[in-house]
């Protein structure tokens, strides 16, 4: 993860001086101040899951997404612009007695129930995903985006970077510990839609505001999951230069 943060930040920062340098004949200003990165801390989960899974969820599901972006103001209206850039976004549901069963052989992904045999106290499901956010902004005072109201609406397009299971320490159903040191990590993409879609919006003020994102293409391959799973966060973002 912290290569792909480097590569991230390394690209963001090429197109940023290749921007400067270049010539703009478009109806767009030169890349102006405001929300070049983006630091993104969200509350997941997911529309659609079946009792039978949505039951499990449990705890704290959370993720984290970063982005490196180009502000361009329109020549005519500086209130308005278009970003654009790459980032990268991961997520964890975190279940209770549940399993999900990567290694499968077959095409039916099983999401197992354990309230009656021994499972993992804590146990999450990970994906992280390559980005290209665009968003449309609207600023209320150009002249101080650090000090104005701001509001943003887009959609980013990515492609898997990894999905994995990872459960730790094993209990039995009384909840005893079995095996305190015992770490289990499975990796596999094959179950996923590895290319996907997710509509955005931001409100805030300054550098502080709150987002959303929603998967617009299905989360998992059709007939995988069991149902149309469509995952979506709610969170804090953190924008500067």
């Amino acid at each position: 993860m912290k290569k792909i943060v480097t590569i991230v930040l390394a690209l963001g920062l090429i197109s940023f001086a290749s921007a400067q340098n270049k010539k703009n004949t478009s109806k767009f200003s030169v890349d102006g101040p405001g929300d070049h990165l983006l630091l993104q801390l969200s509350i997941d989960n997911w529309k659609g899951a079946p009792d039978s899974i949505s039951s499990h969820i449990k705890g704290l599901s959370r993720g984290l997404n970063f982005a490196v972006m180009l502000n361009k103001p329109f020549k005519g209206n500086p209130h308005f612009s278009v970003a654009f850039g790459v980032g990268v976004s991961s997520s964890n549901i975190f279940f209770k007695n549940m399993s999900i069963n990567l290694k499968t052989p077959g095409t039916l992904l099983p999401f197992n129930s354990l309230d009656t045999t021994n499972r993992f106290k804590k146990y999450k499901l990970a994906t992280a995903f390559l980005e290209i956010p665009v968003e449309l902004r609207y600023t209320f005072n150009p002249e101080k985006p650090k000090k104005t109201w701001k509001i943003a609406v887009g959609a980013k397009v990515g492609t898997m970077l990894n999905a994995h299971t990872k459960g730790k320490t094993l209990q039995n159903v009384f909840g005893y510990t079995l095996n305190n040191g015992l770490i289990e990590k499975t990796t596999k993409k094959i179950f996923f839609n590895t290319t996907r879609l997710v509509a955005t919006a931001r409100v805030g003020m300054g550098n502080f505001s709150l987002f959303g994102a929603y998967q617009i293409t299905p989360f998992f391959k059709d007939g995988v999951g069991g149902a149309d799973i469509r995952p979506y966060q709610i969170g804090l973002c953190l924008s500067g230069l």
